[in-house]
């Protein structure tokens, strides 16, 4: 039996390339990973240390489509990967058993909103609308800016690499960078109303008393889905109109 085995080294170029190449594609793929998910642990990160979590509000017993008997309609079941939770471009899915068209009387069919510390400026917002891929949409309108009452405005997110102001589809994307004080105006005809942010917090997608009425005010509340990129949770902005 041979005491001493050899083994010849392949120090060819083909081979060494070979090399180089796998711990390339090694390292491409470790960023392209960390490129993904370090928004969402940075979101996650931040708002358990700067934002309120799992608000709960008492959903008082109505006839408003978020009454407890509508309650039960709004998911299906609490699970992330339930279908009717695929495709939040459609409005109706947050809510399947309203009718936008019941909606259909209000005098304005829709407006523009601006956020300047997000760099949006007059977006669209279609009152009673359905699709998110065009415009922000005024859901389950029951008063418009300016009056007394709750406006609700839904708007999608992504990543923050595919941000775009003009894309509707990314336009709530640095919703989560607002703060208290900062102004949203919204612009109806020749008339511009401004707001100021008071309150965000994240709530889970069944706290739907963010939707109720409140006439003791002009109130704006935005909506989007975080942490960035998913739908797991709501991100909750309220303003009230700044009086002049």
């Amino acid at each position: 039996m041979s005491r001493y085995v050899y083994v010849k080294r392949d120090n060819s170029i083909k081979k060494k390339a070979i090399n180089y190449f796998s711990y390339l594609f090694l390292i491409i793929g470790s960023l392209l990973l960390f490129w993904s998910f370090y928004p969402i642990l940075s979101f996650e990160i931040y708002s358990r240390l700067f934002i309120k979590r799992n608000v709960k509000t008492p959903i008082p017993y109505s006839e408003s489509p978020s009454s407890l008997a509508q309650a039960n309609s709004v998911l299906g079941v609490f699970n992330i990967f339930s279908n009717n939770l695929r495709d939040f471009t459609q409005a109706s899915i947050w809510f399947p058993s309203v009718q936008a068209s019941s909606y259909s009387a209000m005098s304005v069919k829709e407006y523009n909103l601006s956020i300047p510390k997000l760099n949006i400026k007059d977006a669209k917002v279609v009152v009673a609308g359905e699709d998110l891929t065009k415009s922000l949409i005024h859901y389950l309108p029951k008063s418009l800016p300016g009056e007394y009452g709750n406006v609700v405005i839904f708007g999608h997110s992504t990543l923050p690499q595919l941000y775009n102001p003009k894309d509707y589809k990314t336009i709530f994307t640095y919703l989560p960078s607002m703060e208290k004080g900062d102004t949203i105006k919204v612009k109806v005809g020749e008339i511009e109303y401004e707001y100021q942010v008071y309150d965000m917090f994240v709530v889970d997608p069944d706290e739907i008393s963010v939707l109720e009425q409140q006439k003791d005010n002009s109130y704006l509340t935005l909506i989007t889905c975080v942490p960035p990129g998913t739908y797991y949770q709501r991100l909750i902005i309220k303003a009230k109109l700044r009086l002049i």
